[in-house]
């Protein structure tokens, strides 16, 4: 374990980025290795949402989309094969990572036959994790690049975002900025979780900085006269974090 944690606390992490890459889900029940993980991934520009037992885990893979799981095979009650079971009723094809302490033979192929697309043995490093990332992510995006949604459907209303369109009904419309489009697109891909204001910053304007931030709050509070119609929807202030859409 100590050389793991070296490994992972020692990763360059000073490389700058764009914007988020995409969303992983990792499930690990280890906090320590857990948290060192997540951070370190985040540092590297992905948006993670870390579980840390089972029956949780398969609670969120119903309700919302990842680009790529990463889940450790021995978890207490729920283990990592059950949850890849789930994800694949529901998502036949996001990458799907096992961590694992074995290396057995049955278990890798038991893995595999559920859906599974690769297999890291612990200890590993965060370099090695991070190459399989990539390379699953962008196999993934080969093959899904044409199947993102035109139009959203949030609650009463309907998100047409390539033309930019919010409608509330027939009679009720009204026509975004694309900054205004782009920051309703990631909460909307992003429903129900928290997201942190750097994150919006990063991935919207592609900085994150003071002058920035009061112009996101604008947008948050115009975006939140646009929904009002609707009073199952409501973005909300995470004081200290960012905020949440919640529908």
């Amino acid at each position: 374990m100590n050389t793991y944690f070296q490994t992972i606390q020692t990763f360059d992490n000073s490389r700058n980025m764009d914007q988020f890459k995409a969303h992983l889900f990792y499930v690990e029940d280890d906090e320590s290795l857990g948290f060192v993980t997540k951070d370190n991934l985040e540092l590297q520009g992905y948006q993670v949402t870390h579980c840390k037992e089972g029956q949780s885990a398969i609670e969120m893979v119903k309700e919302k989309h990842f680009d790529l799981c990463i889940l450790d095979v021995m978890l207490p009650g729920v283990d990592g094969f059950t949850i890849a079971e789930e994800i694949r009723k529901y998502d036949t094809e996001v990458p799907i990572i096992f961590l694992t302490a074995k290396s057995l033979k049955e278990d890798k192929i038991k893995g595999l036959k559920l859906g599974a697309d690769d297999y890291i043995t612990k200890p590993f490093s965060i370099e090695e994790l991070l190459l399989k990332i990539e390379i699953f992510l962008k196999r993934s995006k080969i093959t899904n690049q044409q199947e993102e949604p035109s139009i959203y459907r949030l609650g009463q209303f309907d998100f047409d975002y390539p033309n930019l369109k919010l409608s509330f009904n027939e009679d009720d419309s009204r026509t975004l900025t694309q900054r205004e489009a782009d920051l309703l697109k990631i909460f909307i891909q992003n429903k129900n979780e928290v997201m942190k204001r750097s994150f919006i910053l990063e991935a919207i304007w592609g900085e994150d900085d003071y002058f920035m931030g009061r112009s996101l709050d604008v947008f948050i509070s115009r975006l939140r006269k646009y929904l009002k119609a609707d009073t199952t929807l409501k973005i909300e202030n995470i004081h200290g974090v960012g905020f949440r859409l919640k529908t």
